[in-house]
């Protein structure tokens, strides 16, 4: 009977620590310090949550403006480089020899 093993029921705090991931008092820290970190990230994009719905409505309009202010930006820039790349590119398949 010596080399039996007994299994007792796992104590109810086991079972808490096991549930949130590591003791109550550690996940605890670490949600409220990613609460804040995630607090000021969505704080810099422009949420409010004392009006969640119209800082959700402010954020994809200040999206969908600079959609198109980014496409603009690229495309004058292309325009920009292609006013010499392509006559480059062109110049160089005129000139190239033709035989290999």
């Amino acid at each position: 009977m010596s080399n039996d093993v007994r299994d007792y029921p796992a104590r109810s705090q086991d079972n808490l620590s096991r549930f949130l991931g590591g003791s109550p008092l550690a996940v605890a820290f670490r949600l409220i310090l990613l609460s804040v970190l995630v607090g000021v990230v969505l704080s810099a994009i422009g949420f409010d949550p004392l009006n969640i719905i119209y800082s959700i409505r402010l954020l994809v309009q200040r999206l969908y403006e600079f959609g198109f202010d980014a496409f603009n930006w690229l495309w004058r820039y292309f325009l920009l480089g292609a006013v010499i790349v392509i006559p480059i590119w062109l110049l160089s398949r005129v000139l190239a020899p033709r035989g290999r």
